[in-house]
This record gives C-alpha cells, structure tokens and sequence, in this order.
C-alpha cells in the first residue's frame, strides 16, 4: 500500500485530500509546512508527496530541491499543488526535479488519477535486472545513455520510452501507453503516441521500437 505526503499550510485541503486518498486505499501523512514534512520523512518516507508551492517557512520548490538532491530520498515522487494560471510556479516545480502538477482547485477524481499514473510509473520504471550495456534508462536524471553517451529527451518523449523499456519485448497497447505517459485527463490522440514514436526513433534508432499494428508498440530486447 502505497504512503502518501499531503504537505499544505490549509487545513481545509490537508483534510479534503487525505479524506479522498484515504478511501481510495492509500496511507496517509499531512504536514502543515516543508520543515515538518522533511522531519517527518526521516522516520516515514513516502512513496509520493502532494506539495503545495506557496506555504510559510519553507515553500515547496526549497523542499524538492532538498529531496532530489538527497541520495536516500530522491526517488520520492512529488506532484506540486499549484493555483491556477500560476505558470511560473508550474514551470519551476518541474525544473526543481517535480514528477507532475495539479492546479487548485483542486479536484479529487483528478487528482486520484493523476497519483494513479505517476505510481505506475514509478513501478514500471525501476531498473531491468538484465538491462543491456549498450543501452539505459537513468530515471534520475531524465536522460537515456546509448553506447555511454547522455541523450536528453523530452520529458513525454522519456517517459515513454522509460515506459516501453521496463518490459522488454511486451506490447503495449495503444490505451496503456496513453494513460500511462499522458493520464486520463488530459485529452490526446493516436497520433499523439505516433509523432512520439517516430522523434524516438530519429534519435536512438528504428531497432528499438517495434510497431504491432493495431495493437501498440513493444521494445525490442
């Protein structure tokens, strides 16, 4: 069972949101500020914190960086609670090392979802025990190395990647893939995954990726 941070200075979301993870099965810890929630993490570390950018003390983008800058808790994903049209703090959360972001107000089916996807993905990405030399995944640090070269991707463009590599030879299907990298909210199309399929091949080759028609995509072993 997953362990969830709430980290917000309004009691009012803490509340709503562990009420809403809480049923959906997940453990649940608030914490009012940043300070208390790095205090917290030295004896609960969490498999995802929802943080909130703007709070007292210290705010969200300070306690990201802290995180991913730590070798024992970088791995923590963390989905940033932003208000809405707040472009800057969206673009800074992700550039401090954020996984996703939810604008306020904030709504529970969404957000659900949105936790849903990055867990997966937080599954499917870990490393392959038999990975090939030739090529990796260092989901650390967004970037794939081929042949000891650092190649950096968009961030769609890696995570599908990362997605297709963490099994190797499995087809993917169409509806997977779109869940997966893109979540349930967010509207695209079948074409959407083909442009993707086709920059990642431009950069790392035709060999990887096999298409299966009608069916999605694999990684080829």
């Amino acid at each position: 069972m997953a362990k969830i941070f709430v980290v917000d200075d309004d009691e009012d979301i803490r509340e709503l949101l562990k009420y809403n993870l809480e049923k959906s099965g997940y453990i649940v810890i608030t914490c009012e500020n940043g300070v208390v929630c790095l205090e917290k993490i030295k004896t609960h570390k969490p498999d995802l914190i929802l943080l909130d950018v703007m709070m007292p003390e210290m705010d969200g983008i300070e306690v990201c960086e802290n995180l991913k800058s730590s070798q024992e808790n970088n791995d923590i994903l963390i989905c940033f609670l932003t208000a809405r049209n707040e472009d800057y703090s969206q673009i800074a959360g992700l550039e401090a090392g954020g996984d996703d972001y939810v604008a306020k107000p904030i709504k529970p089916k969404v957000l659900i979802s949105r936790i849903n996807a990055l867990l997966r993905r937080k599954e499917i990405v870990k490393p392959n025990p038999a990975e090939a030399i030739e090529f990796q995944i260092n989901r650390e640090k967004y970037v794939m190395v081929k042949d000891g070269q650092e190649i950096h991707l968009p961030r769609k463009e890696f995570e599908l990647l990362a997605l297709l590599y963490s099994r190797p030879n499995h087809v993917f299907t169409r509806d997977v893939i779109l869940e997966t990298v893109w979540g349930t909210d967010i509207i695209v199309g079948d074409r959407t995954i083909d442009v993707h399929i086709r920059k990642l091949r431009e950069k790392i080759g035709d060999k990887y990726i096999t298409t299966v028609k009608g069916i999605g995509y694999k990684f080829n072993d």
